[in-house]
């Protein structure tokens, strides 16, 4: 444990040079639109393949 301040240290400084880049590209990471979880699009997934199983009539669109 006792690199673990260098680590930290790479951590930051490579964090600062990766949010950089992206500002002198125009990019504000704070202005994106928040990307939906994956987790979250896997349960939601999942779920409507079930919902589809139990009412496969609706599948049309009737």
């Amino acid at each position: 444990m006792s690199a673990e301040p260098q680590i930290s240290h790479e951590h930051v400084s490579n964090n600062a040079a990766v949010r950089e880049t992206l500002l002198n590209r125009g990019i504000r990471p704070e202005s994106l639109p928040a990307a939906e979880d994956v987790k979250k699009v896997e349960r939601r997934l999942s779920s409507d393949e079930k919902k589809a199983l139990k009412n496969p009539d609706t599948l049309d669109g009737e």
